[in-house]
């Protein structure tokens, strides 16, 4: 619990430092510099504070599986870990994420200049087309598109079980999909404060073709994608 405090206090320093400066400076810039300026290095230092406070790491494999070009990734949503590890590998991107997060002081103020896509759950009819629209737009200007397809954190045991949201964008746009799960709910659980140290254990998957798929096959194909990723891990775990 003492480290966990310490990362937390210097999580949150971080946080307000650097969506400081990315509010204040990040729309004088270029796109692509504000997002490794404000993204970039927020990420990086959140985790290198997270390693030395709480003795978490990480070992990802299949990062050769990711393409040159932009894909929606399908993530695991286990943690606050992969929201941050993804933002250092897979650049620059729109994250669809829940509308009151830009409403966060520090945080979702600089996260606003970066072109997420924000939406309102509570409407999912209109959130379902805002996605399909505004993500097809952006993987056609060349951003990728990660997304938490399970809707919400899950604990580490629970079975895969995926929304139709990321699927339909997949099915409209023709865009490949690439599936990433990891088991970082084991050592930074969902709505838990304490932290465990260990290693964290991810892979991607080889992209998922979906030209052609309907909505409910791409969410089959990678809802089964997942869950081999997940089995796997656990093998390497012991």
């Amino acid at each position: 619990m003492i480290r966990s405090s310490l990362f937390y206090v210097g999580y949150a320093f971080i946080t307000i430092l650097w969506g400081t400066l990315g509010t204040v400076f990040g729309l004088l810039m270029p796109f692509k510099l504000r997002f490794a300026f404000i993204v970039g290095c927020w990420t990086r230092l959140s985790l290198a504070w997270l390693r030395w406070t709480c003795g978490i790491r990480w070992e990802v494999a299949g990062l050769e599986h990711l393409p040159n070009q932009p894909c929606i990734v399908f993530a695991r949503h286990e943690s606050t870990w992969e929201t941050l590890f993804l933002q250092t590998v897979i650049a620059p991107q729109a994250t669809l994420i829940k509308r009151e997060l830009l409403w966060i002081p520090f945080f979702g103020w600089a996260f606003s200049t970066l072109r997420p896509i924000a939406i309102d759950r509570s409407d999912g009819r209109k959130a379902l087309r805002q996605l399909i629209h505004e993500g097809g737009d952006r993987l056609r200007s060349g951003m990728w598109v990660v997304l938490f397809p399970e809707g919400t954190r899950v604990p580490s045991d629970q079975p895969v079980r995926l929304q139709p949201g990321g699927s339909a964008l997949a099915s409209a746009t023709g865009f490949p999909v690439v599936v990433f799960a990891h088991d970082a709910g084991r050592y930074w659980p969902a709505h838990a404060f304490g932290k465990t140290p260990g290693t964290i254990r991810g892979a991607f998957s080889a992209p998922i073709d979906t030209s052609g798929l309907s909505t409910k096959q791409v969410q089959q194909v990678a809802a089964s994608t997942m869950t081999d990723l997940l089995a796997d891990l656990a093998t390497r775990r012991g």
